[in-house]
């Protein structure tokens, strides 16, 4: 079964325990993969699409969220 919610910053912080200020720190500087969708301007990501980063980041130490 896949997620296909669309995350924005503010979702993909609570669900890596930062503030959202780093995550777009994290997409300026190519550590977040490019949105799934853009609307108004504003990137989203499907929940998957975060899933999957957050499995693959170096020290994620197989973490299961």
């Amino acid at each position: 079964m896949t997620d296909r919610r669309l995350w924005s910053y503010k979702e993909i912080a609570a669900h890596i325990k930062v503030q959202p200020d780093t995550v777009r720190s994290y997409r300026k500087h190519g550590l977040l993969p490019p949105p799934d969708h853009v609307e108004g301007g504003k990137p989203y990501w499907y929940a998957d699409t975060v899933r999957a980063w957050v499995a693959s980041r170096p020290g994620n130490r197989g973490r299961r969220d």
